[in-house]
């Protein structure tokens, strides 16, 4: 029988040594992360906030919008997807519909943290948390959303109080939300590796998971061995798809404007772009449906590529409309 995607989350949690998770913000991303070959991926509400309205990660998204995005990544790919799950979009009764949601949607796993509304980004100005007890009721709430819909779904408890109000605040209610039952801790912003080292010792059967930001973030980037020997189980790197995807457009405009086209290295060749999409799972497919007009057809076509193909090779410039 076929794991759950919360199975395989909870399998790689399970397995030895600490597994590092890029995060995406829409199928296509998704699908290179798994392409790739890493085991999972998160998704980055920083980045769906920029890539789907161009709009900076405060709230502004909707929850809907979050869930619409996240179906559409999780269609795309088969490897467990873990949902940025804000602060649940109110109190613990919408922490608990996001739950049930976030299972509907075929997440793995779902991250919530403890900011009032609306949120602020993680390691940005601004940031406010609710109190202790309505931060340990949203995960109570989350687990008990989990227990009643019959799922295995992935809670990660995340505090923001680390920068909201101090360091031993964030290991206090860390050690609140693995004594209701988060099955991962994340605190986020850790200014250092002793405060990532001391986060770590707290529940120490509990998995902690850090918040890598990079090219500026307040926590420092450790390598994989260093987060391993500190007691890190899971990496996030929520901005590293959406950086340079921004400088890679940025770069071809640039080109574009000076009326070239983006340089051989920089940009994947057609066939490759058709690869990634699936066009030719696509073709595979379809085959078993043809009929014999399709088959002359196909027989054309593959001519005609042919034809174009050498055209291609012996162009000095092209323009692909």
């Amino acid at each position: 029988m076929a794991k759950s995607p919360a199975q395989a989350l909870r399998r790689i949690l399970d397995s030895p040594g600490v597994h590092l998770g890029p995060s995406c913000f829409d199928a296509l991303s998704a699908k290179l992360v798994e392409r790739a070959g890493f085991d999972y991926c998160f998704t980055s509400g920083f980045s769906i906030s920029a890539a789907r309205l161009c709009l900076p990660d405060v709230g502004l998204i909707s929850f809907g919008e979050m869930m619409d995005q996240g179906r559409q990544i999780i269609q795309a790919v088969s490897i467990p997807i873990i949902a940025d799950g804000d602060n649940g979009y109110g109190n613990a009764m919408n922490v608990k519909r996001t739950i049930r949601e976030a299972i509907r949607a075929g997440y793995a796993g779902i991250f919530l943290e403890d900011q009032v509304s609306p949120k602020a980004c993680g390691h940005t100005r601004g940031r406010k948390v609710v109190p202790r007890d309505e931060a340990v009721m949203r995960i109570k709430a989350a687990i008990d959303a989990r227990k009643e819909s019959g799922s295995d779904i992935v809670i990660i408890a995340r505090t923001d109080s680390r920068q909201a109000v101090s360091f031993d605040e964030s290991l206090w209610r860390s050690q609140a939300f693995a004594d209701v039952g988060a099955d991962v801790l994340l605190i986020d912003a850790l200014a250092s590796r002793e405060e990532m080292k001391a986060f770590c010792e707290i529940a120490p059967s509990v998995p902690k998971m850090a918040n890598l930001l990079e090219g500026g973030g307040k926590t420092p980037i450790l390598n994989p061995t260093e987060l391993e020997e500190v007691g890190f189980k899971i990496a996030a790197y929520p901005l590293s798809l959406m950086g340079v995807s921004i400088r890679a457009m940025q770069n071809a405009l640039t080109s574009i404007k000076g009326g070239q086209i983006p340089s051989h290295g920089s940009i994947p060749t057609f066939e490759e772009i058709k690869e990634i999409v699936g066009f030719n799972s696509y073709y595979e497919e379809e085959k078993r449906y043809a009929t014999n007009t399709d088959q002359v057809s196909l027989q054309n076509e593959v001519k005609n590529k042919s034809f174009n193909q050498r055209f291609f090779e012996d162009s000095s410039f092209h323009v692909l409309f």
